[in-house]
Protein backbone atom coordinates (compact mmCIF):
# COMPACT_ATOMS: atom_id res chain seq x y z
CA UNK A 1 0.00 0.00 0.00
CA UNK A 2 1.17 3.27 -0.51
CA UNK A 3 2.76 5.46 2.11
CA UNK A 4 1.35 9.26 2.94
CA UNK A 5 3.29 12.33 4.09
CA UNK A 6 1.05 14.76 6.00
CA UNK A 7 2.59 17.87 6.93
CA UNK A 8 0.76 20.03 9.20
CA UNK A 9 1.50 22.18 12.17
CA UNK A 10 -1.94 21.16 14.01
CA UNK A 11 -1.39 18.11 15.82
CA UNK A 12 -5.56 17.61 15.46
CA UNK A 13 -5.40 17.87 11.59
CA UNK A 14 -2.51 15.27 11.98
CA UNK A 15 -4.14 12.57 13.83
CA UNK A 16 -7.58 13.03 11.92
CA UNK A 17 -6.31 13.00 8.64
CA UNK A 18 -3.54 10.17 9.32
CA UNK A 19 -6.67 8.54 10.82
CA UNK A 20 -8.90 8.63 7.74
CA UNK A 21 -6.05 7.41 5.48
CA UNK A 22 -4.97 4.75 8.09
CA UNK A 23 -8.97 3.19 8.37
CA UNK A 24 -8.03 3.09 4.58
CA UNK A 25 -4.93 1.07 4.50
CA UNK A 26 -2.26 3.50 3.56
CA UNK A 27 0.81 3.41 5.66
CA UNK A 28 0.88 7.44 7.18
CA UNK A 29 4.05 9.63 7.95
CA UNK A 30 3.48 12.98 9.45
CA UNK A 31 5.83 16.08 9.83
CA UNK A 32 5.16 19.19 11.88
CA UNK A 33 6.83 21.52 9.63
CA UNK A 34 9.24 22.24 6.54
CA UNK A 35 12.48 20.94 7.24
CA UNK A 36 11.00 17.57 8.94
CA UNK A 37 8.96 17.17 5.60
CA UNK A 38 11.96 17.80 3.33
CA UNK A 39 13.90 14.96 5.58
CA UNK A 40 11.40 12.55 4.88
CA UNK A 41 10.69 12.83 1.51
CA UNK A 42 14.31 12.70 0.99
CA UNK A 43 14.63 9.85 3.60
CA UNK A 44 11.54 7.43 3.47
CA UNK A 45 10.62 8.47 -0.20
CA UNK A 46 6.54 8.69 0.23
CA UNK A 47 4.51 7.94 -2.68
CA UNK A 48 2.18 11.54 -1.80
CA UNK A 49 2.61 14.38 0.25
CA UNK A 50 -0.58 16.37 2.16
CA UNK A 51 1.07 19.94 2.82
CA UNK A 52 -0.35 22.66 4.34
CA UNK A 53 0.33 25.99 3.56
CA UNK A 54 0.29 27.55 6.81
CA UNK A 55 3.71 26.47 8.42
CA UNK A 56 6.03 27.35 10.50
CA UNK A 57 9.54 28.49 9.25
CA UNK A 58 9.26 27.65 5.44
CA UNK A 59 5.74 27.61 4.27
CA UNK A 60 3.88 25.04 2.61
CA UNK A 61 4.45 26.87 -0.89
CA UNK A 62 8.25 27.07 -0.38
CA UNK A 63 8.38 23.63 1.16
CA UNK A 64 6.46 22.53 -2.33
CA UNK A 65 9.04 24.54 -4.59
CA UNK A 66 11.78 22.70 -2.86
CA UNK A 67 9.72 19.13 -3.08
CA UNK A 68 9.65 19.39 -6.46
CA UNK A 69 13.35 19.96 -6.94
CA UNK A 70 14.28 16.87 -5.17
CA UNK A 71 11.34 14.58 -6.52
CA UNK A 72 9.36 15.96 -9.50
CA UNK A 73 6.93 13.28 -9.76
CA UNK A 74 5.95 12.92 -6.34
CA UNK A 75 2.15 14.29 -6.33
CA UNK A 76 1.82 17.15 -3.42
CA UNK A 77 -1.94 18.40 -2.39
CA UNK A 78 -2.27 21.26 -0.48
CA UNK A 79 -4.13 21.97 2.09
CA UNK A 80 -4.95 25.18 3.51
CA UNK A 81 -7.40 27.04 6.25
CA UNK A 82 -7.31 30.06 3.75
CA UNK A 83 -8.36 28.58 0.52
CA UNK A 84 -8.08 31.60 -1.37
CA UNK A 85 -7.91 31.86 -5.44
CA UNK A 86 -4.31 33.30 -5.67
CA UNK A 87 -2.60 30.42 -3.08
CA UNK A 88 -4.38 27.73 -5.42
CA UNK A 89 -2.52 29.09 -8.33
CA UNK A 90 0.84 29.57 -7.01
CA UNK A 91 0.80 25.99 -5.83
CA UNK A 92 -0.70 24.65 -9.34
CA UNK A 93 1.88 26.43 -10.63
CA UNK A 94 4.22 25.22 -8.28
CA UNK A 95 2.87 21.68 -9.27
CA UNK A 96 0.80 20.65 -6.54
CA UNK A 97 -1.86 18.39 -7.76
CA UNK A 98 -5.07 19.30 -5.83
CA UNK A 99 -5.84 21.78 -3.41
CA UNK A 100 -8.22 21.06 -0.29
CA UNK A 101 -9.30 23.54 2.31
CA UNK A 102 -9.75 22.81 5.88
CA UNK A 103 -11.48 21.32 7.88
CA UNK A 104 -10.57 18.37 4.90
CA UNK A 105 -13.55 16.38 4.58
CA UNK A 106 -12.62 12.53 4.38
CA UNK A 107 -14.28 12.13 0.82
CA UNK A 108 -12.71 14.60 -0.56
CA UNK A 109 -9.71 14.01 0.64
CA UNK A 110 -9.85 10.12 -0.01
CA UNK A 111 -11.13 10.84 -3.87
CA UNK A 112 -8.10 13.22 -4.31
CA UNK A 113 -5.40 11.14 -2.99
CA UNK A 114 -6.57 8.19 -4.84
CA UNK A 115 -7.12 10.27 -7.71
CA UNK A 116 -3.36 11.64 -7.34
CA UNK A 117 -1.86 7.93 -6.94
CA UNK A 118 -3.81 6.76 -10.05
CA UNK A 119 -2.31 9.62 -12.09
CA UNK A 120 1.35 8.82 -10.43
CA UNK A 121 0.98 5.15 -11.70
CA UNK A 122 -0.35 6.08 -15.05
CA UNK A 123 2.66 8.20 -15.55
CA UNK A 124 5.35 5.83 -14.34
CA UNK A 125 3.55 3.13 -16.83
CA UNK A 126 3.65 5.37 -19.64
CA UNK A 127 7.59 6.12 -18.95
CA UNK A 128 8.36 2.27 -19.00
CA UNK A 129 6.20 2.33 -22.44
CA UNK A 130 8.31 5.00 -23.86
CA UNK A 131 11.30 2.90 -22.50
CA UNK A 132 10.02 -0.31 -24.42
CA UNK A 133 9.49 1.51 -27.33
CA UNK A 134 13.10 2.16 -27.59
CA UNK A 135 14.64 -0.69 -29.69
CA UNK A 136 16.11 -3.22 -27.44
CA UNK A 137 19.72 -4.05 -28.32
CA UNK A 138 19.53 -6.79 -30.27
CA UNK A 139 21.47 -10.44 -30.35
CA UNK A 140 23.45 -10.09 -33.01
CA UNK A 141 24.79 -13.18 -35.15
CA UNK A 142 23.48 -15.81 -37.81
CA UNK A 143 26.08 -18.69 -35.87
CA UNK A 144 23.99 -21.68 -35.48
CA UNK A 145 24.83 -21.19 -31.62
CA UNK A 146 23.40 -17.53 -31.92
CA UNK A 147 20.42 -18.88 -34.20
CA UNK A 148 19.29 -21.43 -31.27
CA UNK A 149 19.77 -19.00 -28.07
CA UNK A 150 17.46 -16.93 -29.35
CA UNK A 151 14.79 -19.35 -30.54
CA UNK A 152 15.64 -20.38 -26.90
CA UNK A 153 14.53 -17.24 -25.78
CA UNK A 154 11.63 -16.89 -27.97
CA UNK A 155 10.28 -20.44 -26.20
CA UNK A 156 11.07 -19.42 -22.69
CA UNK A 157 10.56 -15.80 -22.39
CA UNK A 158 6.60 -16.25 -21.95
CA UNK A 159 6.62 -18.25 -19.16
CA UNK A 160 7.55 -17.62 -15.55
CA UNK A 161 10.31 -20.04 -15.30
CA UNK A 162 13.42 -19.06 -13.71
CA UNK A 163 16.46 -19.10 -16.22
CA UNK A 164 20.36 -19.47 -15.09
CA UNK A 165 22.34 -17.41 -18.33
CA UNK A 166 25.74 -19.07 -18.48
CA UNK A 167 29.33 -17.52 -20.07
CA UNK A 168 32.08 -16.82 -20.33
CA UNK A 169 33.04 -12.36 -18.68
CA UNK A 170 32.09 -10.01 -21.62
CA UNK A 171 29.53 -12.21 -23.63
CA UNK A 172 26.44 -10.52 -23.41
CA UNK A 173 24.78 -12.56 -20.58
CA UNK A 174 23.21 -8.84 -19.38
CA UNK A 175 21.97 -8.73 -23.11
CA UNK A 176 19.72 -11.99 -22.87
CA UNK A 177 18.57 -11.26 -19.49
CA UNK A 178 16.95 -7.89 -21.04
CA UNK A 179 15.82 -9.79 -23.99
CA UNK A 180 14.11 -12.31 -21.97
CA UNK A 181 12.62 -9.74 -19.79
CA UNK A 182 11.46 -7.63 -23.05
CA UNK A 183 10.07 -10.78 -25.25
CA UNK A 184 8.13 -11.95 -21.70
CA UNK A 185 4.79 -11.15 -20.90
CA UNK A 186 6.52 -8.91 -17.55
CA UNK A 187 7.64 -5.85 -20.25
CA UNK A 188 5.81 -3.69 -19.34
CA UNK A 189 6.99 -4.36 -15.53
CA UNK A 190 10.56 -3.17 -13.95
CA UNK A 191 14.35 -4.66 -15.28
CA UNK A 192 15.91 -4.66 -12.00
CA UNK A 193 19.61 -5.50 -12.51
CA UNK A 194 22.03 -6.36 -9.28
CA UNK A 195 25.72 -6.91 -9.84
CA UNK A 196 26.34 -9.72 -6.70
CA UNK A 197 30.05 -9.79 -7.64
CA UNK A 198 30.29 -5.99 -6.85
CA UNK A 199 28.13 -5.47 -3.50
CA UNK A 200 29.71 -5.62 -0.19
CA UNK A 201 28.90 -8.75 1.71
CA UNK A 202 27.75 -6.87 4.71
CA UNK A 203 25.45 -4.91 2.43
CA UNK A 204 23.91 -7.36 -0.17
CA UNK A 205 21.01 -8.90 2.07
CA UNK A 206 19.96 -4.75 2.60
CA UNK A 207 20.91 -4.35 -0.93
CA UNK A 208 18.22 -7.03 -1.87
CA UNK A 209 15.35 -6.92 0.72
CA UNK A 210 15.43 -3.24 1.49
CA UNK A 211 15.82 -2.17 5.47
CA UNK A 212 14.09 -0.82 8.55
CA UNK A 213 15.20 2.52 10.54
CA UNK A 214 17.40 1.16 13.13
CA UNK A 215 18.47 -1.85 11.60
CA UNK A 216 22.08 -1.38 11.43
CA UNK A 217 24.33 1.72 11.81
CA UNK A 218 23.84 3.92 9.29
CA UNK A 219 20.24 2.67 8.88
CA UNK A 220 18.50 6.22 9.51
CA UNK A 221 15.31 5.63 7.41
CA UNK A 222 13.73 2.88 6.01
CA UNK A 223 14.51 2.04 2.56
CA UNK A 224 12.74 -0.27 -0.09
CA UNK A 225 15.70 -3.41 -1.86
CA UNK A 226 15.62 -4.45 -5.39
CA UNK A 227 13.18 -7.45 -4.51
CA UNK A 228 10.73 -4.35 -3.79
CA UNK A 229 11.74 -2.56 -7.23
CA UNK A 230 11.42 -5.46 -9.20
CA UNK A 231 8.17 -6.58 -7.88
CA UNK A 232 5.71 -8.02 -10.80
CA UNK A 233 9.06 -7.82 -12.99
CA UNK A 234 11.98 -9.59 -13.74
CA UNK A 235 14.97 -9.45 -10.81
CA UNK A 236 18.58 -9.95 -13.02
CA UNK A 237 20.93 -11.59 -10.30
CA UNK A 238 24.22 -10.98 -12.29
CA UNK A 239 27.43 -13.00 -10.98
CA UNK A 240 25.20 -14.78 -8.57
CA UNK A 241 28.20 -17.06 -7.95
CA UNK A 242 29.52 -15.21 -5.29
CA UNK A 243 26.82 -14.69 -3.81
CA UNK A 244 27.31 -15.99 0.38
CA UNK A 245 26.26 -19.21 1.70
CA UNK A 246 23.77 -16.68 3.77
CA UNK A 247 22.09 -14.39 1.29
CA UNK A 248 21.64 -17.62 -0.89
CA UNK A 249 19.46 -19.43 1.88
CA UNK A 250 17.26 -16.32 1.93
CA UNK A 251 16.87 -16.33 -1.71
CA UNK A 252 16.05 -20.09 -1.58
CA UNK A 253 13.35 -19.07 0.41
CA UNK A 254 11.74 -16.41 -1.45
CA UNK A 255 11.69 -18.76 -4.13
CA UNK A 256 10.11 -21.00 -2.72
CA UNK A 257 7.47 -18.82 -0.60
CA UNK A 258 7.33 -15.55 -2.81
CA UNK A 259 7.73 -13.45 0.40
CA UNK A 260 10.81 -11.84 2.67
CA UNK A 261 11.30 -9.46 5.41
CA UNK A 262 13.51 -6.51 5.16
CA UNK A 263 16.76 -6.67 7.34
CA UNK A 264 15.75 -5.45 11.11
CA UNK A 265 11.76 -6.12 10.06
CA UNK A 266 9.34 -9.11 10.79
CA UNK A 267 6.48 -8.12 8.61
CA UNK A 268 6.62 -10.45 5.69
CA UNK A 269 6.51 -8.44 2.05
CA UNK A 270 4.70 -10.53 -0.45
CA UNK A 271 6.12 -10.07 -4.04
CA UNK A 272 6.12 -11.89 -7.72
CA UNK A 273 9.16 -11.47 -9.25
CA UNK A 274 10.77 -13.25 -12.26
CA UNK A 275 14.46 -14.27 -11.06
CA UNK A 276 17.42 -14.70 -13.97
CA UNK A 277 20.25 -14.97 -12.96
CA UNK A 278 23.61 -15.14 -14.37
CA UNK A 279 27.21 -16.24 -13.39
CA UNK A 280 30.73 -17.20 -15.67
CA UNK A 281 31.47 -19.72 -13.04
CA UNK A 282 30.77 -23.41 -12.94
CA UNK A 283 28.29 -23.91 -10.15
CA UNK A 284 27.85 -27.50 -10.42
CA UNK A 285 32.14 -27.25 -9.27
CA UNK A 286 31.09 -24.63 -6.58
CA UNK A 287 28.64 -27.01 -5.50
CA UNK A 288 31.33 -29.78 -5.40
CA UNK A 289 33.75 -27.16 -3.21
CA UNK A 290 30.98 -26.29 -0.60
CA UNK A 291 30.56 -22.80 -2.09
CA UNK A 292 27.38 -22.91 -3.35
CA UNK A 293 24.25 -24.68 -2.32
CA UNK A 294 22.74 -27.34 -4.19
CA UNK A 295 18.78 -26.64 -4.16
CA UNK A 296 19.25 -23.33 -4.78
CA UNK A 297 20.79 -24.58 -8.48
CA UNK A 298 17.79 -26.36 -9.18
CA UNK A 299 15.63 -23.67 -8.26
CA UNK A 300 17.61 -20.92 -10.81
CA UNK A 301 18.21 -23.93 -13.50
CA UNK A 302 14.95 -24.80 -14.60
CA UNK A 303 15.78 -23.63 -17.91
CA UNK A 304 19.38 -22.98 -19.05
CA UNK A 305 20.26 -20.56 -21.36
CA UNK A 306 24.17 -20.70 -22.61
CA UNK A 307 26.12 -17.67 -24.19
CA UNK A 308 28.88 -19.08 -26.50
CA UNK A 309 32.24 -17.30 -26.40
CA UNK A 310 33.00 -14.75 -29.43
CA UNK A 311 36.00 -17.23 -30.35
CA UNK A 312 33.09 -20.28 -30.81
CA UNK A 313 31.21 -17.93 -33.49
CA UNK A 314 33.96 -15.88 -35.56
CA UNK A 315 31.32 -16.28 -38.50
CA UNK A 316 29.09 -13.43 -36.40
CA UNK A 317 32.51 -10.65 -36.29
CA UNK A 318 32.02 -9.14 -39.36
CA UNK A 319 28.55 -8.26 -38.30
CA UNK A 320 29.03 -7.22 -34.62
CA UNK A 321 32.18 -5.52 -36.33
CA UNK A 322 29.71 -3.11 -38.51
CA UNK A 323 27.55 -2.88 -36.07
CA UNK A 324 29.75 -1.29 -33.68
CA UNK A 325 31.36 0.71 -36.18
CA UNK A 326 28.19 1.79 -36.93
CA UNK A 327 27.66 2.68 -33.68
CA UNK A 328 30.31 4.95 -32.80
CA UNK A 329 30.09 6.79 -35.79
CA UNK A 330 26.44 7.32 -34.69
CA UNK A 331 27.48 8.67 -31.37
CA UNK A 332 30.45 10.61 -32.87
CA UNK A 333 28.11 12.17 -35.76
CA UNK A 334 30.73 10.74 -38.37
CA UNK A 335 30.33 9.03 -41.32
CA UNK A 336 30.99 5.19 -40.24
CA UNK A 337 34.31 3.43 -41.11
CA UNK A 338 34.70 -0.04 -42.33
CA UNK A 339 36.82 -2.85 -42.39
CA UNK A 340 39.00 -3.72 -45.52
CA UNK A 341 38.61 -7.83 -46.12
CA UNK A 342 42.30 -8.42 -44.55
CA UNK A 343 41.18 -6.46 -41.47
CA UNK A 344 38.18 -8.62 -40.85
CA UNK A 345 40.01 -12.18 -41.46
CA UNK A 346 42.59 -10.62 -38.89
CA UNK A 347 39.78 -9.55 -36.32
CA UNK A 348 38.09 -13.37 -36.96
CA UNK A 349 41.51 -15.23 -36.38
CA UNK A 350 41.76 -13.51 -32.91
CA UNK A 351 40.94 -15.44 -29.82
CA UNK A 352 38.93 -12.87 -28.07
CA UNK A 353 39.78 -13.77 -24.28
CA UNK A 354 37.47 -10.90 -23.74
CA UNK A 355 34.53 -11.91 -26.11
CA UNK A 356 32.26 -9.18 -27.82
CA UNK A 357 32.82 -6.83 -24.76
CA UNK A 358 36.41 -6.79 -26.03
CA UNK A 359 35.66 -6.45 -29.78
CA UNK A 360 33.53 -3.54 -28.93
CA UNK A 361 36.09 -1.56 -27.42
CA UNK A 362 38.93 -2.44 -29.63
CA UNK A 363 36.65 -1.30 -32.73
CA UNK A 364 35.56 1.95 -30.68
CA UNK A 365 39.39 2.46 -30.55
CA UNK A 366 40.10 1.58 -34.07
CA UNK A 367 37.56 4.05 -35.60
CA UNK A 368 38.44 7.38 -33.29
CA UNK A 369 42.41 6.05 -33.95
CA UNK A 370 42.87 4.68 -37.82
CA UNK A 371 43.12 7.59 -40.16
CA UNK A 372 41.51 6.36 -43.34
CA UNK A 373 37.66 5.29 -44.01
CA UNK A 374 38.76 2.19 -44.67
CA UNK A 375 40.40 0.46 -41.69
CA UNK A 376 43.46 -2.34 -43.05
CA UNK A 377 44.82 -5.10 -41.45
CA UNK A 378 47.92 -2.72 -40.79
CA UNK A 379 45.96 0.16 -38.81
CA UNK A 380 44.62 -2.83 -36.00
CA UNK A 381 47.94 -2.54 -33.91
CA UNK A 382 46.66 1.13 -33.22
CA UNK A 383 44.22 -0.63 -31.00
CA UNK A 384 46.40 -2.61 -29.62
CA UNK A 385 46.18 -2.68 -25.53
CA UNK A 386 48.25 -0.36 -23.59
CA UNK A 387 51.95 -1.68 -22.44
CA UNK A 388 51.79 -4.11 -19.38
CA UNK A 389 52.25 -2.84 -15.69
CA UNK A 390 55.84 -1.92 -14.26
CA UNK A 391 56.76 -0.63 -18.16
CA UNK A 392 56.86 3.32 -17.89
CA UNK A 393 54.27 4.68 -20.59
CA UNK A 394 54.05 7.96 -22.29
CA UNK A 395 51.41 9.00 -19.55
CA UNK A 396 53.78 8.14 -16.67
CA UNK A 397 56.49 10.26 -18.00
CA UNK A 398 54.46 13.04 -18.64
CA UNK A 399 52.92 13.12 -15.24
CA UNK A 400 56.62 13.13 -13.52
CA UNK A 401 57.35 15.81 -15.51
CA UNK A 402 54.95 17.79 -14.35
CA UNK A 403 55.73 19.96 -11.22
CA UNK A 404 52.74 21.13 -9.78
CA UNK A 405 50.46 18.00 -7.97
CA UNK A 406 47.70 19.98 -8.89
CA UNK A 407 48.42 19.87 -13.31
CA UNK A 408 49.59 16.46 -12.63
CA UNK A 409 46.45 15.16 -11.00
CA UNK A 410 44.42 17.24 -13.92
CA UNK A 411 46.16 15.54 -16.24
CA UNK A 412 45.91 11.77 -14.56
CA UNK A 413 42.29 12.32 -14.48
CA UNK A 414 41.93 13.39 -17.80
CA UNK A 415 43.83 10.35 -19.44
CA UNK A 416 41.99 7.81 -16.83
CA UNK A 417 38.35 9.48 -17.92
CA UNK A 418 39.33 9.75 -21.50
CA UNK A 419 40.59 5.76 -21.48
CA UNK A 420 37.03 4.99 -19.36
CA UNK A 421 34.90 6.57 -22.01
CA UNK A 422 36.74 4.72 -24.72
CA UNK A 423 35.84 0.98 -22.83
CA UNK A 424 32.18 1.82 -22.27
CA UNK A 425 31.81 3.49 -26.26
CA UNK A 426 31.39 7.09 -24.62
CA UNK A 427 28.15 5.98 -22.61
CA UNK A 428 28.60 8.94 -19.79
CA UNK A 429 26.06 6.52 -17.40
CA UNK A 430 27.56 3.35 -18.16
CA UNK A 431 31.61 5.05 -17.39
CA UNK A 432 29.86 6.78 -14.15
CA UNK A 433 28.75 3.49 -12.95
CA UNK A 434 31.45 1.40 -13.44
CA UNK A 435 34.08 3.98 -12.12
CA UNK A 436 31.63 5.01 -8.73
CA UNK A 437 30.37 8.84 -9.30
CA UNK A 438 27.40 10.24 -9.82
CA UNK A 439 26.77 10.76 -13.50
CA UNK A 440 25.70 14.41 -12.92
CA UNK A 441 29.20 14.83 -10.88
CA UNK A 442 31.09 13.04 -14.17
CA UNK A 443 29.71 15.25 -16.49
CA UNK A 444 30.59 18.81 -14.56
CA UNK A 445 34.00 16.64 -14.27
CA UNK A 446 34.42 15.72 -18.00
CA UNK A 447 33.58 19.73 -18.69
CA UNK A 448 36.04 21.36 -16.93
CA UNK A 449 38.77 19.05 -18.57
CA UNK A 450 37.56 19.69 -21.91
CA UNK A 451 36.46 16.25 -22.43
CA UNK A 452 32.74 16.84 -22.65
CA UNK A 453 31.12 17.32 -26.80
Amino acid sequence: MATILIVDDEPQILSTVGGILADEGFEVLTAADGEAALKLVREETPDLMLLDISLPGKDGLEVLGEVKKQDPLLPVIMISAYGSVENAVKATRLGAYDFIEKPPHADKILLSVRNALELARLAEENRRLRQQATPAREIIGHSPAIQALREKLRLVAPTNASVLITGENGTGKELVARALHQLSRRAHQPFVEVNCAAIPEDLIESELFGHEKGAFTGAVSRRPGKFDQAHGGTLFLDEIGDMSLKTQAKILRILEEQRFERVGGSRPIQVDVRIVAATNKNLEEEIARGNFREDLYHRINVIPLHVPPLRERPEDIPLLAAHFLAEVAAENHAPPKRLSPGALEALKHRPWPGNVRELKNFLWRLAILAPGEVIEARDLTLAQPQPPAGSETSLEAALFQETSFREARARFEREFLRRKLAEHGGNVSATAEAIGLERSHLHRKLRALGLEG
